[in-house]
Order: structure tokens, then sequence, then C-alpha cells
């Protein structure tokens, strides 16, 4: 074999070994079925150990590139058609985002090789469940996981039966205006996400846009307007980045019970704060059941991840199952498991944690 080891080259050897053979893999040599060298006579013939072999080989079946059989050995799945686009033109290794559609991925992604790692064990452990009907307000296991992960992150404490999945936010709004009823009047932060204001309008909700101050919307707005449904992104509202102060969050949960309303709290962004704890979400704060909280997956984990949940108070429940409770989950039953996998074993909040500490590294 031609694997070796170069001693003048500062990268570690299983990395050298890695990228000796992923290079075969991607430029032909090793063809989609192939049965690579053992780890035995990979290290034997490389001169390093059993460990470091078989280091290497972990990586390439983490990045997809091989799967490991077990009493059989290593085996190629990375299939060289699947990275030609439609007229002919070879797409470079490990083709980003950018390349495809001129923006890049957002930093904040969970990364490839380990939602790869992640699709595979799902794939393995669920077989064929993944091809089931999901339950109408989503999978027990996801809704079990976001459960545990609102207690553990945000103070948010409620029960899985409370926690409707959806694809997107936008998906969710429909779903609330059908809930609170399309007589309320909404009132939306302004500026604030343009696409809000057009799904409520496009039910035919009326909205009242209230001017954001540099801590949240401005109390004699919030007098002054007719709405008893309030629409608030509470943390670096876009495109204003305002983050609403904790006398602001509680003179919000005031208005909501004063008006025998209710707080839509979108936290999209909330989780990247640079702060080293969560932010504080209204939902928690609030002991009269007033709020709705809602959030996806689409910045922690991928844009292509069109997942969110909303967390009902317990007192609409009944309403939402009688009204809209005959409504089929919009999420394919393998997202579920996949994003339930990433929060039970740790990885999601690892990430989120990882990408928090580089944002505060690199505002210092």
């Amino acid at each position: 074999m031609k694997y070796f080891i170069d001693p003048e080259n500062n990268k570690a050897a299983y990395i050298q070994l890695y990228e000796q053979l992923r290079n075969d893999i991607t430029g032909g040599l090793y063809s989609f079925g192939a049965k690579l060298p053992s780890k035995r006579l990979l290290a034997e013939e490389s001169g390093v150990s059993v460990i470091t072999a078989e280091h290497a080989y972990e990586i390439l079946c983490d990045e997809g590139y091989t799967e490991a059989k077990k009493r059989s050995g290593y085996y190629v799945i990375y299939k060289h058609d699947d990275f030609w686009i439609s007229d002919g033109t070879p797409l470079a290794e490990n083709t980003s985002e950018e390349k495809l559609t001129g923006a890049p991925l957002p930093d904040s992604c969970l990364p490839f090789s380990l939602m790869a790692k992640t699709m595979r064990k799902v794939l393995a452990d669920r077989g064929d469940a993944i091809l089931k009907k999901s339950p109408n307000h989503g999978c027990i296991e996801l809704r079990s996981a976001v459960s545990a992960y609102l207690a553990r992150s945000n103070g948010i404490v409620a029960k899985p039966d409370q926690i409707i999945i959806g694809s997107g936010a936008e998906y969710l709004y429909n779903l609330i205006v059908q809930l609170l009823g399309k007589n309320c009047v909404f009132g939306l932060e302004d500026p604030s996400y343009e696409k809000i204001r057009k799904v409520y309008e496009s039910n035919g909700v009326k909205c009242e846009m209230l001017t954001l101050g540099e801590d949240g919307i401005i109390s004699s707005e919030l007098k002054m307007t007719k709405a008893t449904v309030l629409h608030i992104t509470p943390f670096n509202s876009y495109p204003s980045h305002v983050t609403a102060t904790a006398s602001k969050r509680n003179e919000y949960v005031r208005w909501a019970i004063k008006r025998n309303g209710y707080i839509i709290e979108d936290n999209y962004d909330s989780e990247l704060t640079v702060s080293t704890k969560h932010e504080d979400a209204i939902y928690s704060l609030s002991k009269n059941a007033t709020v709705i909280y809602l959030n996806t997956f689409s910045k922690t984990v991928a844009p292509s991840i069109r997942v969110g949940y909303m967390v009902l108070p317990e007192k609409l429940l009944n309403k939402f199952d009688e009204t809209l409770g005959f409504y089929s989950c919009t999420v394919p039953v393998f997202e579920q498991y996949v994003l339930a996998e990433l929060i039970n074993s740790g990885d999601f909040e690892r990430h989120i944690n990882k990408v928090r500490r580089t944002r505060r590294k690199q505002k210092k």
C-alpha cells in the first residue's frame, strides 16, 4: 500500500491517514461498495498503531465516506455521482451553501459530520419506524426531549402535551391565528421581521405596529393599542437588535393579564446569546398562563431544518384539540427522531454552548 506517515508533517498521524484515504475515495480509486484495507493491515503498512488507524476510519465514517460492518470491515458509501450537478459540472468536495446559492451557511449551523452521524444512528436504531405517520401534535420522543431541554435551559416548565411540533415558525403563526381567532388585534414590534406581519395579515388579522424603544415596545404605545395579542421577539429583535430588559418583560406580562390577552414569545435567536446564561423567557415569568412560547431549529441546526415548536398554556390545550387537533403534523418522523437524538445525547446543547463561547471571544 502507498499509505505512509510523513514525520515532517505537523498533522497528527490519524489525520494524515484519513486525508490520504479520503482523497482516494473521492478520486475514484475506491468505488461505492468497495472494501477498504483492514485497520490492522493499514496500521502495519503505515507504521502506526491499530488505534491510530481505527481513529482515521472513524472520521471517515462520521463524515459519510465509509461505514463499518461488524466482523467484516470498512466499506465505501460515498457515491461520486452525488457530487455532480445536472449540467455535468463536478461539485468541489465539501461543497458549501455559498457555492450553491451565493449565501454562506450561518456559523451557528450544526457540523455536517455530527448531523450525518446522528442520521445514521436514527436509521439504524429506528428502522422502518421512520416511515410511519407522526402523531398530530408531533412525536412524543421529540416533544419530551424539547420539554426537558426547555426546563434545563430556559426555566420553562411545560409538559410534552403542551408542545406542538410544526414545519417552521410561519406554519405555527397560522395555527395561532386559528386558535385565538381572526377578530383579535395583533400588536407587533415596529420595526420587526416583515414576514410576521404578512403572515398574520394574509390570515385576515388586523395588525397594529408598536414602536420599539431602546428596551422594548414604548410603554405609552402599549397603553394606547387596541391589541389583545402581542407578538414579540424579546431577544435581539430583527432588524433593530433590541433586547427587552427584565423590567420590560415583566411589563409585557402585566399588560397581557390586564387585557386578558396573550403574548406570543418568538424566541428565534435567544439560544445564541453571548451571555454566560440563557436569556430568561417571558413564559417562565408568567404565572397566569398568558404566554405562547415559540422557537425553531433553523438557526441552531440548519436553515434546511424547517422544524419549529410552540408551547401552549395549559388553559388553551382543550381548545386547541377541539378546533385544530385534526391537523396532521407537517414534520417527517425521521427529522423528529434526529432532533430528539441530538437533544437527548447532549450534542445539541454542546453545539450551542460552543457557538456562544466562540461569539463571546469574537466580541472581546
